[in-house]
């Protein structure tokens, strides 16, 4: 029946016998099915092939694949040293705990009574007790200045309270909080506890998070010019096929695609290989790390890359890729025109 056929069918279906619009109905999704199998086989047909030259030429497609893999290395592993600096900075070891001196004259009801108001703080983990005479002689043991302390005829230190906060969700806003509070307890003369640290190192990560934007920013302009200069040698070496191509009638679009794939492939494996770089980086500093959390009485192993920064990492560079060869085809296969 043909194309009026089916065009007929939508304006007249009304007015056709039921076999005829049955037959234009089959003709019509046979028309379409035959579209939409021709546009997919095409796809498939131009990712095999690209996929197949590609391992033809591993050389060629390592060399290529391992510049794009180290140049979105950098920014990923940028991205989790940030990470797993954030994470160490709420392992909260020694250093992290609140000290409360106390009133000399407090008596054992009070303290007891206090210490039973402080622990049940939801953000208090344990307190501690340490008397004058147990602080003196710590004092005595981690200062070697006994002797002196021996002249003094008095023991001058306070009773103290150490505080060890709940580690889960205790950041540095929580711990201001919690100080505030303290505060306002009976019979207790200072709060102590040095947060200056870790409210210098959140300003460092939030300074190295946009430098990490910038510098993916920039890597990511190098991969496109990488990927579309690749693309265009590949271009000049198909000159003479893409000319024949054009000669038969080849739309650009049909030329256009393998070198899309080329662009996607590229993409694809360099991302593999940053994967595997960040990861074996990790793996490497891994036991190094651990040990110098263990000086500091903490238990802190660094983490991989995630799945979701992992896949964001690949989808990137896919599409880096992808743009690169788009960029580079649309340039180039202009120029080349059957004489």
């Amino acid at each position: 029946m043909g194309f009026v056929s089916a065009a007929s069918y939508t304006r007249n279906r009304g007015r056709l016998p039921p076999e005829a619009r049955a037959v234009a109905r089959r003709e019509r999704d046979n028309i379409y099915h035959s579209f939409v199998g021709r546009y997919f086989g095409s796809h498939l047909w131009a990712m095999v092939s690209t996929l197949g030259q590609f391992w033809r030429t591993p050389f060629s497609s390592l060399m290529t694949s391992l510049v794009l893999g180290v140049a979105l290395a950098l920014p990923t592993g940028l991205y989790v040293l940030l990470d797993n600096t954030r994470q160490l900075t709420g392992v909260w070891d020694d250093s992290a705990q609140i000290t409360v001196f106390l009133d000399e004259s407090l008596q054992d009801v009070e303290r007891t009574a206090l210490i039973d108001t402080i622990s049940q703080h939801e953000h208090v983990s344990g307190v501690t007790f340490i008397s004058k005479e147990q602080a003196l002689s710590e004092f005595k043991q981690m200062s070697g200045l006994g002797d002196a302390i021996e002249v003094l005829g008095e023991n001058p230190l306070p009773p103290v309270l150490i505080i060890t906060p709940l580690f889960q969700g205790f950041t540095p806003e929580v711990a201001q909080s919690l100080i505030a509070y303290l505060k306002t307890l009976p019979r207790i003369s200072a709060v102590q506890m040095d947060l200056q640290w870790v409210k210098r190192l959140n300003g460092l990560l939030d300074i190295g998070q946009y430098g990490l934007y910038l510098f993916a920013a920039f890597l990511g302009i190098a991969i496109l010019v990488v990927v579309g200069n690749t693309i265009r040698l590949i271009i000049q070496n198909k000159r003479q096929e893409i000319v024949v191509t054009k000669l038969i009638g080849g739309t650009d679009a049909f030329i256009r695609r393998p070198f899309l794939y080329w662009g996607v492939w590229f993409g694809l494996g360099g991302g593999a290989v940053a994967w595997l770089l960040v990861t074996a980086t990790v793996w490497t500093l891994r036991g190094p790390v651990s040990q110098l959390a263990s000086l500091y009485n903490a238990q802190y192993l660094l983490q991989y890359l995630g799945l979701i920064p992992g896949i964001t990492m690949l989808s990137a560079g896919i599409i880096l890729g992808l743009g690169g060869a788009w960029l580079s085809v649309g340039r180039h296969l202009r120029e080349i025109e059957p004489r």
